[in-house]
């Protein structure tokens, strides 16, 4: 089980003059989701449990006193940001290149679906950050066009990781693939080790630090992946017990 950061963790204290803190933060539940069936870059709408999950996280993140939501522009992603930006009263803007994977033509079957034409694919194409889909992207895709906003907004945003509030973070809302892809792009891990992260369940969100001097390009590292609003309000109440306090 994953919980929020532990801040005296030498992954996640501040080692450098600047640190900048980014939060990916998967999209809620959808109808596609909850039916195993793969939407890609199609433009879906978040159930009831997915605005209720959208809600939750929200209001755990909001402590975290962002200081930039920026969201891919499909709906179940905006949707979700909006949901962060009621609370803390930022406004959310959106970059179509945090789009999910383009699924090509899986793009509206089911796993089964896919698995019956193609057997085996969808194994290689988890596996092979390379291989692409029939009329989709690959991961590496994924990273190339996605990772730029990152890199932009170290560029634009003077204030983060410095300031009033050093450890206000970017909050970009997206998909479990591009999440993973950037994730991985912003590591440099080598292309061949990018399988190595699991799933992400929805509204559940990754934290990376980027480490580096006043106008250098900061090193990434990865301190969270797959937490949660439960997961944080379960480390809340285990830190509680800890010093006795209720």
């Amino acid at each position: 089980m994953s919980y929020e950061p532990d801040l005296g963790d030498t992954s996640v204290e501040r080692l450098t003059p600047v640190v900048r803190r980014l939060i990916l933060l998967r999209h809620g539940q959808t109808e596609y989701n909850k039916n195993r069936r793969m939407q890609g870059q199609l433009d879906t709408d978040l159930t009831a449990e997915g605005v209720e999950q959208a809600k939750a996280a929200a209001q755990s993140l909001a402590t975290r006193s962002p200081l930039l939501i920026r969201s891919s522009d499909l709906r179940r992603a905006r949707d979700t940001a909006e949901e962060l930006a009621a609370v803390t009263g930022l406004d959310v803007s959106t970059d179509p290149r945090l789009r999910e994977t383009h699924s090509g033509d899986w793009q509206g079957k089911t796993h089964l679906d896919v698995d019956a034409e193609m057997p085996g694919a969808r194994r290689i194409w988890r596996d092979d950050a390379t291989w692409t889909p029939p009329g989709g992207e690959s991961r590496v895709d994924v990273a190339n066009r996605s990772v730029p906003v990152v890199t932009e907004l170290v560029a634009a945003l003077n204030d983060w990781g410095q300031g009033e509030n050093p450890e206000a973070p970017v909050v970009l809302v997206a998909h479990g693939g591009v999440i993973a892809a950037m994730t991985a792009g912003l590591l440099g891990l080598p292309v061949a080790n990018w399988p190595v992260f699991g799933g992400l369940a929805n509204t559940s969100w990754v934290q990376l630090s980027g480490h580096g001097l006043p106008g250098e390009e900061p090193t990434w590292r990865l301190d969270v992946w797959n937490a949660s609003a439960q997961d944080a309000a379960a480390s809340g109440t285990l830190a509680a017990a800890d010093t006795g306090v209720q």
